[in-house]
């Protein structure tokens, strides 16, 4: 009896804790902090892939302007011919009227015309060669055409495709602004002060590191000295100087100052340049990372590199190891 009644009370004093308990505890602040880190990361990325469409759209642009310019070329000379054939229509009723040849001639079709070989009879075979001009021209500019619209369709693709990614990376940094929202005030000051510190010890870090570094010459030294001199700026997408950056837009400034070109574009600059190897690298190599590509930094000797990493971030120096999620999957040699 005195047994059912103990284990009758510690079920009940269970059953008590058990109801007194949350279903699931708040999480904490470092939970928290690595939660909207790896948002902010996820930001990073999608920007990426916003300049990566970018890059394609203007490239894509550039060549469809071109083409347009040709079918515009090609329309002058085909009305040029249209001109001409209309000066031998003339001709030919003045010297004896408008026969079965010339009614072929000025029918929608011009190769009827070409194909009856009795009507070859009625114009000399210079006439005749203009008509065959016409036709080859007809048939140019039908081919233009054709290709004007397909670049426009790859063209509102990569629109597309920009405006998607640059959404996307709004959504995660909103995301990441709902996560910090459910906090109290005071826990978001708390917060905000660990990553201003964290940032500030890594800027101390980097700028000593900056300092002892010497011996890099050529274009590598012409861009890590440039891309060095940013280090304490802040992180912000599709920005390429001079005060704010995106990992890609500081690698492109950093070699424009080397006299190199390169796109605004992590995946882009991937693929210029000479492809070396992880295990060989050398200080100005560009080190990519992610997989599809998502960022980039320069690489400076020591297994370290600048790069400018994510939003809330200023320009660094960094382990190659600190990417996280991203693995660093090459380098290129310029």
């Amino acid at each position: 009896m005195y047994r059912r009644i103990l284990l009758s009370a510690l079920l009940a004093i269970a059953l008590g804790v058990g109801l007194l308990a949350p279903a699931h505890a708040a999480p904490s602040l470092a939970e928290v902090q690595a939660k909207v880190r790896m948002l902010e990361e996820d930001a990073a990325a999608a920007a990426e892939g916003a300049q990566e469409a970018k890059v394609k759209l203007g490239v894509l642009t550039r060549t469809l302007n071109g083409i347009k310019a040709k079918a515009e070329v090609q329309g002058q000379t085909l009305s040029a011919l249209q001109k001409s054939l209309g000066t031998i229509a003339i001709e030919q009723y003045k010297a004896g009227g408008l026969g079965q040849s010339l009614e072929l001639l000025f029918s929608s079709d011009p190769t009827l015309y070409l194909s009856s070989a009795g009507s070859l009879d009625a114009i000399s075979r210079g006439k005749s060669a203009q008509l065959r001009k016409y036709q080859a021209a007809q048939q140019r500019l039908s081919a233009t055409t054709l290709t004007v619209n397909d670049k426009l369709a790859l063209v509102k693709a990569a629109e597309k495709k920009f405006k998607a990614q640059s959404a996307m990376a709004q959504e995660k940094l909103a995301q990441a602004e709902a996560l910090l929202s459910k906090l109290t005030k005071a826990e978001r000051e708390r917060l905000a002060k660990l990553a201003a510190e964290q940032e500030d010890a890594d800027q101390a870090t980097s700028q000593a590191a900056a300092r002892a570094l010497s011996g890099i010459s050529g274009r590598a030294g012409s861009a890590i000295k440039f891309a060095l001199k940013q280090i304490g700026d802040r992180y912000v997408f599709g920005a390429a100087g001079l005060i704010n950056w995106d990992c890609s837009g500081l690698t492109m400034r950093a070699y424009q100052a080397a006299g190199v070109s390169l796109p605004h574009s992590s995946a882009a600059q991937a693929r210029l340049g000479k492809s070396v190897s992880t295990k060989t690298l050398k200080p100005g190599d560009l080190v990519f990372f992610g997989r599809p590509i998502s960022h980039v930094g320069i690489y400076i000797g020591g297994g370290k590199m600048v790069h400018a990493p994510r939003p809330g971030s200023r320009v660094k120096i960094a382990p190659l190891g600190t990417m996280g999620r991203k693995p660093l999957v090459g380098a290129r040699r310029f």
